[in-house]
């Protein structure tokens, strides 16, 4: 659905649009993660999990910081206008931040469902959710052809999730409640969490900062249109890890490490095999897929999307393990990994570009994920968990994918993926 949207809007709005929310997402999704204390992972792992007053604190911190985060946003909204010189941010960063508060007030029903892995009703909510939101994005753009439409459609999709989240479980009736032992628990382990989501921040949306500065907005919402698609992958198994993966660890960490790791093992390549085929063709014929779905408005996101694809590997191969590490209570190093992808993002895709321009910076990009899944390796192999053979034979198995690819493309007179636009 997003992507049928995306593909409805890009044809009704003006791809400077994208490129400004892009920016403002990028200040917004930064606050959340630099104040994120794994309400729901510590929910998810709490033995308390059920617990009413467990839950009504929980909610009550989330909720004091949302309120809190779109206040963050009112003050920083002239600042980022004034160093994108864009004084429209000004306005879309407030409004916008307004998904704070909503985000605040939703329910915990959400992650008590997630801890007993009932996933049927979250699906619902959130396809149905996502679906009036764009909706509402569809027909604004159609009417008004501004940037509104993206603003206050994404407002209608957060005000009918906060809704829908109160009447998943009907037992559930948060309240605002402060219980010292939950409060002590909640930051016990989410210390680590603000840590690890602050440098996933950095090391995440960097390139978005920097490109926002670097290339004209209209470049740069032709660079969002490929993250778009270069991260499916990423999208696919970040829904996977946060839904099923950590809960389902969670239940079973108390198992001797090395049963663990053969169960985890198991069940790993049943996602690992058919993301590599995704990802293989987002490489092979993503530059296809961008000329036959957008106008040629968007083509140099052909390319983009053939290196970007290729890029999230690594990312897949650590994402389908590292939430075992949060389940035996050490997130440090996925905190160590996201820390040094930060230090190459800053260093890398400013000299990148200054030598290479556009494709030297995109290039960066797509090669930010090998420090954490150095580090998560790391990590893994320390606590017992490696998966690394399994690793190799999957990366094998994705050359071997990208090589068919390629063979069609040459077959077909068609070339390297992506270079066809130079």
């Amino acid at each position: 659905m997003r992507l049928g949207g995306n593909l409805v809007l890009t044809r009704l709005l003006v791809p400077e649009f994208f490129g400004v929310m892009a920016l403002a997402q990028v200040l917004i999704s930064g606050l959340h993660l630099f104040s994120d204390i794994g309400l729901g992972p510590a929910i998810i792992r709490s033995p308390r999990g059920n617990d009413p007053v467990f839950l009504n604190t929980a909610w009550t911190l989330g909720v004091t910081r949302g309120i809190a985060l779109w206040g963050l946003t009112l003050a920083l909204a002239l600042p980022m206008a004034k160093i994108y010189e864009n004084p429209v941010l000004a306005w879309v960063i407030p409004i916008t931040g307004l998904n704070a508060i909503l985000y605040g007030f939703k329910s915990t029903s959400i992650f008590t469902l997630n801890k007993n892995i009932q996933l049927g009703k979250l699906s619902i909510m959130e396809a149905s959710c996502q679906l009036i939101a764009l909706i509402c994005m569809i027909i604004l753009a159609y009417l008004y052809k501004n940037i509104w439409s993206l603003v206050f459609g994404s407002l209608i999709g957060s005000l009918s999730t906060t809704v829908w989240s109160h009447f998943l479980v009907p037992k559930t009736k948060n309240r605002l409640v402060l219980e010292k032992d939950s409060i002590t628990e909640l930051f016990s382990f989410g210390k680590w969490i603000f840590v690890s989501t602050a440098m996933m921040f950095l090391a995440t949306q960097a390139d978005r900062f920097l490109l926002g500065k670097f290339f004209p907005l209209a470049m740069f919402g032709v660079y969002n249109i490929a993250v778009i698609f270069a991260e499916l992958p990423k999208q696919v198994i970040s829904q996977l890890s946060a839904k099923v993966i950590f809960p389902l660890i969670s239940k079973f960490s108390h198992l001797p490490r090395n049963e663990l790791r053969q169960s985890i093992l198991r069940k790993r390549k049943l996602i690992l095999f058919p993301l590599a085929v995704l990802v293989a063709l987002l490489t092979g014929f993503g530059d296809v897929l961008i000329e036959f779905l957008y106008d040629a408005r968007y083509k140099q996101a052909g390319w983009m999307l053939s290196l970007l694809a290729l890029g999230m590997w690594p990312l897949v191969l650590y994402s389908t393990i590292d939430r075992s590490l949060y389940a035996i209570g050490k997130p440090t190093y996925s905190a160590a990994g996201n820390f040094f992808k930060f230090l190459y993002m800053i260093i890398c895709i400013p000299l990148s570009y200054k030598f290479a321009g556009y494709v030297g910076a995109v290039l960066a990009v797509a090669l930010n994920d090998l420090p954490v899944y150095l580090i998560t390796s790391i990590g893994l192999t320390k606590e017992n968990l490696s998966c690394f053979k399994q690793d190799i034979l999957a990366s094998i198995f994705l050359v071997t994918i990208i090589t068919i690819c390629i063979t069609i493309r040459f077959i077909f007179h068609m070339g390297i993926p992506g270079m066809a636009i130079f």
